[in-house]
């Protein structure tokens, strides 16, 4: 009998000894949905190229070896001053296989690496899903230190929600949908995976970087750096343009969108990844609880 023939009359009827393996077959099911690009929640977001005003207006022209400078900056200046961070994360993104999912919305708690300088301290992240409303009050704990390296999820849904999952952060069933793993989430490594693709194009002739200072980014004047390439490169680094906004006065890169290639001249780019942190609050003092699926503020079953 399929899980859909399960009524509410049914399930009351079954004995405490039965929930085990009816636990383990929802969790499975879970499994096939979970961390999946959202393609059957509504439609995908509205994710153009930024317009400017005129773009050859209030900008200057940078290298990338700037640019890569400017990033260096920033990662010195987190490496001294940012051991843990919340925020509300909006990411967008081609999965694996091609396809671009809806856009997630969700608040997050990270303890960054950079607690400790040697050896680095563990990474550990709690994430609060807040959108697409299909996943509305998902919640994800991982860190490098705890759980045996699993992620603690807690899915939603009447039967759903029943057990908390314990999931390989790199398997199949949490890639689903995903273009990267949990510990690749969060505004240092976006810095780190930004240098890393910087570095391969310095001195790329096919490469033009320009700068617009006071571009606006949740009402706040921001730097707005925006990299072309001529023509296609190769793996990640095969882009269009990325759109790089940076905040000047905390030293935060706060968004990151790349762009693909049209089929045809005269479309428009289409998205392959757009990720933007709002809100954030440096430095709040988070704790062992705050990873702590047992916390009382979560909602992570006691199965």
């Amino acid at each position: 009998m399929s899980l859909s023939h399960w009524n509410s009359k049914a399930i009351v009827r079954i004995s405490k000894s039965k929930w085990v393996p009816i636990l383990s077959i929802v969790a499975v099911l879970i499994g096939t949905v979970l961390w999946r690009s959202i393609q059957s929640s509504g439609e995908v977001a509205n994710a153009s190229p930024t317009v400017m005003e005129d773009d050859a207006n209030d900008q200057d022209r940078l290298t990338m070896a700037e640019v890569l400078e400017m990033a260096a900056e920033v990662r010195g200046h987190m490496q001294e001053h940012l051991g843990d961070y919340t925020a509300r994360f909006v990411k967008q993104e081609v999965d694996t296989n091609g396809v671009l999912g809806g856009e997630t919305e969700l608040e997050m708690k990270v303890r960054t690496r950079l607690r400790g300088d040697d050896p680095p301290a563990p990474m550990r992240v709690y994430l609060k899903f807040l959108s697409p409303e299909s996943i509305k009050g998902r919640e994800v704990i991982w860190g490098e230190d705890l759980y045996d390296g699993k992620m603690a999820v807690h899915e939603v849904g009447m039967v759903l929600g029943l057990k908390t999952l314990w999931l390989d952060p790199t398997g199949m069933l949490a890639m689903k949908g995903q273009r990267y793993p949990i510990s690749e989430i969060g505004i240092v490594r976006l810095v780190e995976k930004l240098i890393e693709r910087g570095e391969k194009d310095r001195g790329n002739p096919d490469i033009t970087v320009s700068l617009t200072e006071n571009f606006v980014y949740d009402d706040q004047p921001m730097h707005l750096i925006r990299v072309r390439r001529s023509k296609p490169g190769e793996g990640e680094d095969n882009f269009s343009l990325a759109e790089i906004v940076f905040d000047p006065q905390r030293k935060l890169i706060l968004s990151y969108r790349s762009f693909g290639w049209p089929e045809q001249v005269g479309q428009e780019a289409p998205l392959l990844e757009s990720y933007s942190y709002h809100d954030v609050q440096a430095n709040v003092g988070l704790t062992d609880e705050d990873f702590n699926y047992q916390n009382e503020e979560y909602n992570f079953p006691a199965f």
